[in-house]
Formats: C-alpha cells, structure tokens, sequence
C-alpha cells in the first residue's frame, strides 16, 4: 500500500537503535519541579534554530494553547484571529473565551481585513493578540506576518503563531536552489519577521518526526510562562525517549535538513505536474500537502474505495459543504517518482480518466524530472 496519509514530511524516523540511550521514560515528577538539563539545551536549540530567544518544551501544543490563552486572559487584552486557524490553537482561544475575553475572526491571510477589524473594534484599554498559523496546509500561503505584526506592534500587542507546519520546511533565504529556503526555522525565518511579543508554537512531529511541542519567543515573555504555567505544575515534561529523538532530529537537520527539503520540493513540483497532465487541479503550492478540487460526497468516497483497491492510500475529509468532501495526497521525502506516477494513474482510472494518454507522457514527464 502507498501511503499518502502521513505528514512527516522530511521522513525523519528516528529508529530506536539510532538514538542515545535512556535509563528511564519519564523523570515522575511534573516540569515545573524537575526539568531535564537536555531538555533546557534543546529547547535553546530550537529558538535559535527559529531565530528567537529562548523556548520551553511540552508535551503538545493543546498543553501550551492552553495555558498560553490562560495566561493571556488575566491582561486587558482583545483576540483576533485568523478565520484559518487550526482548532487546536482555536480551543485555547476558546479558554480565554471563557474568562471574558472578547474574540473576533477576521478573514484568512487578510491583513486589511484584520486592521478594519481592529480599528473598529478595539477599545482603548485592551491591547490585540492577533492568532494565525504561519503557514496554511490548504491553501499553501505563508501569513502575511509582516503586516501582521505591524497591527499588533503599533498597540503594544502580541503576534501568536501557531507554526506547525512550517516547521522543518521552511527555512531563511529561499532561492532558486532552495525553494523552501534553508534551516527549517520556519515562517520567521521565511519572513524575516522579528519582534519581542511574537511567540510561536509549534508541534515539531511533523518536519521533525518528534512527539514534541515548543513555545518561543523573547526571554522575558518565556520566563513569565514557565512562571505562571499550570500544566508544568500539573503535567509531566517530554519523555525522554523524545527527547533523545529531538537531539536526533537537530543532528540529522544540521547534517542534511537543506537536502530533504530540496528532494521534497522537487517531489511536489513532479506530483502537480503529474496531476495537471491527468487533468487534475490540486490546492497546496509547493507544500507538501496536496489537496484536490472539491467533489460530491458520494463520489468522492467512491473514489477513494477504488484508490485503496489499487494499492493508493489518500486522505478523505470533509468539505467546507455538507455535500462536499476532498481527497488530499501527502507528500514526503521517502516517496520516490515511481510512487507518484503510480498514484495518479490510480487517481485516473478511480475517476475514469484517460489512463493510457496519462501513462504514455510519464516517460517524457520523468525526463524533466531527472533534470
């Protein structure tokens, strides 16, 4: 079965035997008592990685949007936040919510409608806390971050970054030769975007394949959560078998991160290519995640059906409709060519596409691949 399903999009595995030893999973006591010593020179690690600071650990990013918006909702402050923004980050936000904070969505990656927005509703005693992703799956955008954090800056606000999918992929000084650029800080180093009340969180198991989660940002505003934290009081800190899995990922990203990046994009450009030349039309950029044009429930569940008889495993997920429904393709850094051209064949035939005019233009399509 080919597998399309998973997002650890660089393919980073982190096989037990590849990593240094452990004595015991979990140190039994909760974060805020006893904290790893590697767990500290990690977490600095990763800051500097993404141009920041400083950084915490925890164990999910639900641990930290939690207590980040818990934090949050004791200042006088107004949320607003992308109308795309991930619901884990959405759930925090619903926490302060529920403590009186006001909440507003404004539209996705649209920096004047977040300025009107705020304009027209911001009263004078509370400061923004804008919410975004850095990088959104579907569409394939980075955030307008820039102008972003120009609408919180010029109020003394906050810029919160939900990075996630950027992590790992994108990276500082893209060009023709890195096309994600490189490092894999992130949408901050993407951008260039720099500021002392920007934090970003940020599950590191997708680009980095490692069951962590991270918050960043200034010292000053890393030192005020790991102070007021709850789930540090509550929670245990990171196992350490991912901790020695994250060593390993930093490693592995220093030693040869720029060229997982270049062989996944270069495999996402093959992949649309392949789905263009199949009469298909795919939402994602160059981002890993490939989402096709929306189709009838029914239809699309049929098509799924026939892609796992073939041996192709996709994702089905709703549509914005109750009608709707989407098929997705992830793509990694261990799918090879072949892989791709045997999924969009099966995607042809599942939807009684050309077939044969589809596989007779692999060869040439292989050949601009190969260069």
């Amino acid at each position: 079965m080919l597998d399309f399903t998973s997002s650890l999009y660089l393919g980073m595995l982190h096989a037990s035997r590849a990593l240094r030893p452990w004595r015991q999973l979990t140190t039994g006591v909760p974060t805020a008592l006893a904290t790893p010593v590697t767990a500290r020179a990690l977490a600095q690690a990763v800051a500097k990685l993404q141009g920041c600071e400083s950084a915490t650990l925890a164990t999910s990013t639900l641990h930290l949007f939690w207590d980040l918006f818990g934090i949050l909702a004791g200042d006088d402050i107004a949320i607003f936040m992308d109308a795309g923004a991930y619901p884990i980050a959405a759930w925090g936000v619903e926490r302060a919510a529920a403590a009186g904070v006001p909440v507003q969505s404004f539209s996705h990656y649209q920096a004047e409608a977040l300025e009107q927005r705020i304009r027209q509703s911001l009263s004078r005693h509370r400061i923004p806390v804008i919410v975004t992703d850095g990088l959104c799956p579907e569409c394939g955008r980075v955030a307008p971050l820039a102008d972003y954090w120009k609408s919180a800056r010029t109020r003394n606000g906050y810029l919160i970054i939900d990075d996630t999918q950027a992590s790992g992929i994108l990276g500082h000084s893209p060009n023709r030769e890195a096309s994600y650029g490189h490092g894999g800080g992130g949408s901050l180093c993407w951008t260039g975007v720099r500021g002392d009340k920007i934090l970003i969180i940020s599950s590191l198991a997708k680009g980095f394949g490692v069951p962590i989660a991270v918050l960043s940002g200034s010292e000053a505003e890393i030192g005020r959560f790991e102070n007021e934290s709850e789930t540090r009081v509550h929670c245990s800190p990171p196992a350490i078998a991912a901790l020695r899995s994250l060593e390993h990922a930093l490693a592995e990203n220093e030693a040869q991160g720029d060229t997982l990046r270049e062989h996944l994009s270069k495999e996402v450009r093959y992949f649309r290519e392949l789905l263009t030349n199949a009469g298909f039309a795919a939402k994602g950029g160059l981002f890993p995640v490939q989402t096709l044009a929306p189709m009838r429930h029914g239809e699309a569940r049929t098509v799924h059906a026939r892609l796992l008889q073939n041996g192709v495993r996709p994702i089905l997920h709703r549509g914005r409709s109750a009608n709707e429904a989407r098929l997705s393709f992830i793509i990694t850094a261990l799918h090879r060519p072949a892989d791709l051209e045997r999924a969009v064949a099966a995607l042809a035939e599942a939807t009684d596409r050309k077939r044969m005019k589809f596989l007779t233009s692999i060869d040439s399509q292989r050949n601009l691949y190969n260069k």
